[in-house]
């Protein structure tokens, strides 16, 4: 039948954008003539940003398609506004099968996209960047994040008990004025700043720590990128996406370019977590522009990303938000909740507004928005979440003690309630990671310059971030013999001592330990004349040319008599045998006379 799906080339073929019927050898070319068309015919007024495309582009897939005498609708116009949307969905490939929908469909693709129906009496949504990718990658559109932002502005505090998503999230940034604390990547006169205006985003590397505001920027490079129409973006995360997913929007991507002239922003998340075989995908198509790659990463990019992507990309460094940084992003979410700041007497009822009778008013103390700022450890995603648990609890406190009903009830978040919901200082500090050798390597380095605040400092920063104190009493012991060395030989056996009273007692109990031995060892005085002297050693035996000397006779063992027969331990001179000193060559004839004390490397 002619309305059943067939594995047969159709004998026309319905255009996905002014629905006119032709042949399939044709339908590529009026493609491209169609397209231009309306790209120059439209202008940004015929389109309504507020609604989504998704909403916009939806039909019926019992309607019959207008003719080209009928002036188009509403409907019909948004679809006419974004051409590579509807026509995107044609050109995608699903191991080489082509299936032709009938009629009625008004499309034949090689893919339908997650969650539409082609079934009789059924809607069927066409495609848009905004869905979800391939292999049911979700991915969040861009402007998610700011219809729930109009919705927390125009409700009232209480809200927050009803949105079910994390405060964070909910003030996600759009703009570049709304995003604080990197301005020496984006501040005005940055070359990254130019570059987003011109929309001549090159493929970059975000590298910062949790919370820096890494994927809000990918977002606004999206938001600011459809906004002008130059490019579509696709978020992915390396922690569920696979390979196949990548190419697969990898193949979109290039038909993208190549029937839209419309570029692709590939962002992947967390992309140190896929391995250098899969970071070579991306090799070959970020060398010739088919995607603009922009990766995210905590981790060293030096280490955890290929050296031949990481030379395609340029490195953008995020760095943790400061205290400022902070307080003007709770500001903002203040505002945007209406949460006023308590300043003055709050046992002066005059000094405050009444309650409407309906919603109680919320304020917080400046001490508990100062302790946010100073807590969360520079992470924006734990200051504003700490902030949304604060207040969720004391308003649902005060609904279960159902206090308020004369309509003069006042909500105040105080500095003990948000310390108790944070519990202790978020403190930045990876096991596994940078963060870890940092820490290491700035309490060595204090202990070295005799400063004890510093190093009982670094210390606490290691043991209260979860670091092993075994760890750091072996370091301890090291520093020992490396840094003290012959100018306290006692140093040596205070470590090892603190090493085994940690080894027997434990965390927190062997805390105290190890701030006493690195307090001493930072007092003690230091000599690295051993730790030079061994250097030497080790620097003599590598640069040596030709075979090693051997061993002088006379310093041989003669267990045997053949072997004294040959020589070994004759002429020797037994120290305790003499009164006084010994002359006696203990080093090799071509050694005689050196000194690795003084001895550098460079020396012949």
């Amino acid at each position: 039948m002619a309305n059943e799906m067939t594995s047969t080339v159709p004998e026309s073929v319905q255009c996905p954008v002014c629905f006119k019927d032709l042949k399939p050898a044709a339908i590529n070319r009026h493609l491209d003539v169609c397209l231009l068309k309306i790209d120059t015919d439209s202008s940004p007024s015929t389109t309504d940003e507020s609604e989504p495309p998704l909403k916009k582009s939806r039909i019926s897939a019992g309607a019959a398609p207008p003719s080209p005498s009928v002036k188009p609708t509403a409907s019909s116009s948004s679809m006419a506004a974004t051409p590579s949307n509807a026509v995107f969905s044609l050109f995608q490939t699903n191991k080489g099968k082509v299936s032709v929908q009938n009629e009625r469909g008004g499309l034949f693709s090689s893919k339908q996209p997650a969650g539409t129906a082609v079934n009789k009496g059924t809607k069927r949504n066409l495609p848009s960047e905004e869905e979800p990718g391939p292999a049911g990658t979700a991915s969040q559109p861009s402007g998610s994040s700011g219809q729930t932002l109009k919705t927390a502005k125009d409700s009232s505090p209480r809200t927050l008990l009803t949105i079910d998503k994390p405060l964070a999230d909910i003030m996600r940034p759009n703009t570049l004025e709304e995003y604080f604390g990197q301005s020496k990547v984006v501040g005005q006169q940055t070359l990254f700043r130019s570059l987003l205006e011109s929309q001549e985003i090159p493929s970059i590397i975000l590298w910062g720590p949790p919370g820096c505001g890494k994927t809000t920027l990918a977002h606004i490079i999206a938001s600011t990128s459809k906004k002008k129409g130059t490019a579509r973006f696709v978020p992915l995360s390396a922690t569920s996406a696979s390979t196949n997913d990548v190419r697969e929007v990898i193949k979109q991507a290039q038909n993208e370019l190549r029937l839209c002239k419309r570029k692709t922003i590939l962002f992947i998340d967390e992309i140190h977590r896929f391995n250098k075989s899969q970071q070579d995908t991306f090799l070959p198509h970020v060398e010739c522009g088919t995607v603009t790659l922009i990766g995210a990463t905590t981790e060293n990019p030096s280490f955890q990303v290929n050296a031949a992507l990481l030379s395609r990309c340029r490195v953008l460094v995020l760095e943790k938000l400061s205290v400022e940084a902070m307080a003007s992003i709770l500001d903002r979410a203040l505002a945007t909740l209406g949460i006023r700041v308590l300043e003055r007497d709050p046992a002066n009822p005059k000094d405050q507004e009444q309650s409407d009778g309906h919603e109680p008013k919320i304020f917080i103390e400046q001490k508990a928005l100062d302790s946010i700022a100073y807590l969360c450890d520079g992470d924006a995603r734990v200051g504003l979440n700490s902030l949304q648990l604060a207040v969720q609890a004391q308003v649902n406190l005060a609904r279960v003690n159902s206090l308020g009903q004369d309509g003069s009830q006042e909500i105040l978040v105080k500095e003990e309630h948000i310390k108790e919901g944070l519990q202790r200082s978020h403190i930045l500090y990876d096991k596994a990671g940078e963060e870890h050798y940092n820490c290491i390597s700035a309490f060595h380095k204090s202990m070295r310059g005799s400063d004890e605040n510093a190093s009982l400092y670094w210390m606490g920063r290691m043991l209260e971030g979860g670091e092993d104190p075994l760890y750091v009493a072996r370091r301890m012991v090291r520093f020992a013999s490396e840094d003290v060395g012959m100018a306290d030989p006692a140093a040596l056996p205070q470590a090892v001592a603190a090493f085994q009273a940690c080894h027997f007692i434990g965390m927190p109990e062997c805390e105290v330990i190890l701030a006493q031995c690195a307090v001493y060892l930072a007092r003690a005085p230091k000599s690295v004349e051993i730790y030079m002297a061994y250097a030497n050693v080790k620097a003599c035996l590598r640069n040596h040319k030709g075979p090693l000397p051997p061993v002088p006779l006379h310093l041989r063992n003669a267990p045997t008599r053949l072997m004294k027969q040959l020589g070994y331990a004759k002429g020797y001179k037994y120290n305790p045998a003499f009164s006084g000193p010994v002359e006696q060559e203990y080093l090799p004839e071509e050694l005689q006379g050196m000194d690795f004390f003084t001895f550098t490397p460079s020396d012949p």
